[in-house]
This record gives C-alpha cells, sequence and structure tokens, in this order.
C-alpha cells in the first residue's frame, strides 16, 4: 500500500531498493544557489583571474556583483525575451563607454533637435553655427547622428570632433553622411540606453527647437537634473531662426502658467535652463559656466564642488549666507579630497552636507561662484 503525504506506512518493508536501476533515468544533482559561498568563491576567483592589476577592490567587487546578478536571471525563470533585453543593453553600454573613454578629458556637448529640419532651414544654419563655434572652444559634440539637426551639429565641427549615438529606427536613416563610417558612430537598439548616453556623457545639453523626441529629452534632461539624478550642467534652448521665434518660449509660458503657478515645480526650477536667441549666446552661457566650477560629486549627502580656481574666505561667507537653506548641518567651507574621489585631486574644492532638495538653489550657487572673486582676484 502506497502512503499518503500526511499518513506513513504502518509495516513498512525493510527494503525499498530496486534490483536493477539501469532503465531509470539519472538523478539531478542539486543546484547550487548562486548566493552559496562556493559560487560566489568562483565568481570571485574568475574576476580576479580576468582583472587587470590596476583594478582595485571595489572595481573587482562591483563586478563580481554584476556577474551574480546574471547568474541568478535564469533562476529567475526570466524567459528569452527578457534575456536578450538584458543581454544587449549591457552589450550597447560597455561598447559605448569603451567608445567615450578614449576622450576622457575632452568637454562634450549634447545637441538635440528635429530630424526633419531641412538645411537650408534658419534652425539647422544656427545648429552648424553653434556646432562649430563651440569645438572652436575645445568641445567635442554628441548628436543622434540622423538628418536635420544632428546633421548640422555634425556639420559644423565635423567628423573629428563628433560622436554619433544612433537609433535603429524604420523610417530614418541610419547616420548622416558626416559622421558614418566614423569610429565615433555608436548604433543602439534601445532609447533608453542611448539616452544614458547622451546626458551621462555631456556637460552641456544645447537644444533646438523639434518635436515628440525633442521635446522627450529636453524633459527628462531637466527631471534628471532636478530630481539630483543627473550632475547640474548648462541646459540651453536656442530659438534659432525668426520664422520659429517664440518656440521654447511658448513652452516657458506653459511652464510658467500650467507648472509653476500650479506648484507642480518650484520656482528656481526655472532657473534651470536658459532661452537664447542666438548660437553664440549659447556658446558664452555653456562656457561661462565652467569659469570657475569643475564638476562635482556626492559623498553620501556631502556635496563637493570642485573648482579651477580658489575662492578667496569672503566668498565663501558670501555663499553660506545667500545659499543657507541648502545646508543641512555645519557650513560651506574649502575641503581636501575625500579619500573615494579619483579625479581631479590637484584641484581646490568647496563642501557641505546638503539638504538633498532644491536642486535648482544648487545651479544658482553655481552660478554665484562662478562671479565671486578667488583668492587670485
Amino acid at each position: 500500500m502506497t502512503a499518503s503525504s500526511n499518513r506513513g506506512e504502518l509495516d513498512p518493508p525493510e527494503k525499498t531498493a530496486l534490483a536493477d536501476e539501469s532503465a531509470a533515468p539519472p538523478e539531478q544533482a542539486a543546484q547550487r544557489h548562486v548566493d552559496d559561498r562556493n559560487v560566489q568563491d568562483d565568481v570571485r576567483a574568475l574576476v580576479d583571474e580576468t582583472a587587470t592589476a590596476e583594478a582595485g577592490d571595489r572595481e573587482r567587487a562591483m563586478v563580481s556583483d554584476l556577474l551574480t546578478t546574471a547568474l541568478k536571471l535564469i533562476p529567475d525563470g526570466r524567459d528569452s525575451g527578457e534575456l536578450k533585453l538584458i543581454t544587449s543593453a549591457v552589450k550597447e553600454l560597455r561598447y559605448a563607454y569603451r567608445v567615450f573613454g578614449q576622450y576622457p578629458d575632452v568637454h562634450k556637448c549634447t545637441i538635440f533637435g528635429s530630424a526633419r529640419t531641412p538645411e537650408d532651414h534658419p534652425d539647422y544654419k544656427a545648429a552648424v553655427e553653434f556646432s562649430r563655434e563651440i569645438a572652436e572652444q575645445g568641445w567635442m559634440v554628441i548628436t543622434g547622428a540622423g538628418d536635420g539637426i544632428m546633421k548640422a551639429g555634425h556639420e559644423g565641427p565635423g567628423a573629428q570632433k563628433s560622436f554619433g549615438v544612433a537609433i535603429r529606427l524604420p523610417f530614418e536613416t541610419s547616420a548622416n553622411d558626416v559622421i558614418i563610417g566614423d569610429s565615433k558612430l555608436i548604433n543602439f537598439r534601445y532609447f533608453f540606453t542611448r539616452k544614458l548616453m547622451f546626458l551621462s556623457q555631456a556637460e552641456a545639453v544645447v537644444v533646438f527647437p523639434g518635436g515628440f523626441g525633442t521635446l522627450d529629452e529636453i524633459f527628462e534632461a531637466l527631471t534628471l537634473v532636478q530630481t539630483g539624478k543627473a550632475s547640474i550642467i548648462p541646459i540651453v534652448l536656442v530659438e534659432g531662426s525668426h520664422e520659429r521665434a517664440g518656440y521654447w518660449h511658448a513652452m516657458e509660458r506653459f511652464i510658467q502658467d500650467e507648472l509653476l503657478e500650479r506648484g507642480l515645480i518650484s520656482p528656481e526650477d526655472t532657473g534651470l535652463y536658459k532661452i537664447v536667441s542666438t548660437p553664440a549666446e549659447a556658446v558664452d552661457h555653456v562656457t561661462k559656466f565652467y569659469r570657475r566650477y569643475h564638476s562635482s560629486r556626492y559623498v553620501r549627502d556631502e556635496l563637493i564642488i570642485r573648482m579651477k580656481s580658489q575662492l578667496s574666505e569672503e566668498s565663501i561667507e558670501i555663499l553660506n549666507q545667500e545659499f543657507a537653506s541648502l545646508v543641512k548641518k555645519g557650513k560651506i567651507r574649502h575641503r581636501e579630497p575625500h579619500e573615494l574621489e579619483s579625479v581631479a585631486l590637484d584641484l581646490p574644492r568647496i563642501s557641505f552636507v546638503h539638504t538633498r532638495y532644491h536642486y535648482g538653489m544648487v545651479r544658482k550657487l553655481i552660478d554665484r561662484l562662478n562671479e565671486l572673486p578667488g583668492e587670485d582676484d
């Protein structure tokens, strides 16, 4: 008699093994859990075996985490479509970072705008002029590599000073004839990986009139900066032409009348962008942002701002008076590089414990430190 799940046999036999098990399928080994200590030892050993000598413990630990996450996907039950998306996204990002990583010290400006703008349009000519002038200031340009404003952004500086971040679409060409064939042309399958590179690699965003895609890109940039998910950078909206004068001012009226008046954004958020009338104004706004300011990063809640020249003590005190609302505790002060920092270690710094609110005010603080006198002024 066979025992049920909740009742045992009253008189079980002493032996239950079959005399011959040759016809039975092989038994499955118990699955090793990815978090098992032995599996983790194997993962770390593989990372150590393939890592360069310069790779630190922190970098090795993060790659181990990445491999561990990948190993969990099949036990999680992810299907082939989901696995394909994750795999392709990681491959796209790795390749893109390798391309951009060859130019780590050059300022880069992302240009957005319509792919439909014809080459004889004033907006197109303005984009050519801006991209040429910003390249003359030592910058490189990033565009979506298509036609219209994207091609104009490449035409100004030429392919040598351009990156193309292309997306595969059925109704657009893969790349314009300025950037096609260049090693800095990167093709993406997914919008989200492409948009990440647009913003993560840019130290300025300059936008010309465009359609749904352009508006999506500008509002995503504003959202990421407003919420502290991206570094504060100049975001410049160029009217570009008399024919379409008022394009960005119409958007600003909507922002003022519908978003600000309803309390959906803070008053200082309107300072996250600048509307200009000419390419020269756009170049001036971008370059002035980096007059003294170099870059910034967080270590937990401490905001560290790196500068090209030192502020005077009097200027530091002015910042403390004008921007006390940003400081959670303590004061804005000079500081040495943090032990977790690895870039620009020779530059002077200021830092403070940030409230993590009102990033529009942080933008105003950066503008102010660019204006104030330094120790050598």
